[in-house]
């Protein structure tokens, strides 16, 4: 029975965002009434729980239309994600005051300066992070939907 393949590609790449944005969205919380942070940082997090879970699963999607095309792993497919991601969110932060871009580094709200070698870093464990999402989490949701 292969039927509606797409939909259930794309409900197996929303699942992992569905879990983990809402738990981050309380830790963010927690940190910042708790621990007072004085960077709104839940308003970071509202990017993120718009666009990335219907992200993943069109994503999902587009691996399993492209695949015996392109013979991408899914984990390759997925760390290939963030090159989408990062430079939306950045534009839209921009766009929006949060983010500033600076010659050392970037700025957020006004308070917090992260220079560029800390966003490298931070890119390529993303990077590592998806790969390990998509591969392990996401492409085991493939296989038992059966569309692996």
């Amino acid at each position: 029975m292969n039927t509606h393949p797409y939909l259930r590609a794309y409900l197996a790449g929303a699942f992992v965002p569905t879990l983990v944005l809402p738990l981050a969205l309380t830790v963010f919380i927690v940190a910042r009434i708790v621990l007072r942070v004085p960077v709104p940082i839940e308003q970071v997090m509202i990017f993120p729980m718009a666009v990335v879970p219907p992200l993943f699963g069109l994503w999902n999607m587009l691996w399993v239309a492209t695949h015996a095309q392109t013979h991408l792993t899914i984990g390759v497919q997925g760390a290939l994600l963030p090159f989408l991601l990062l430079p939306a969110g950045a534009f839209t932060a921009s766009c929006l005051g949060i983010l500033q871009l600076g010659a050392t580094g970037i700025t957020w709200f006004h308070a917090c300066h992260v220079p560029y070698a800390f966003i490298a870093a931070g890119f390529l464990f993303g990077l590592a992070v998806y790969y390990l999402v998509w591969k392990y989490i996401v492409g085991f949701l493939n296989g038992v939907l059966g569309i692996a």
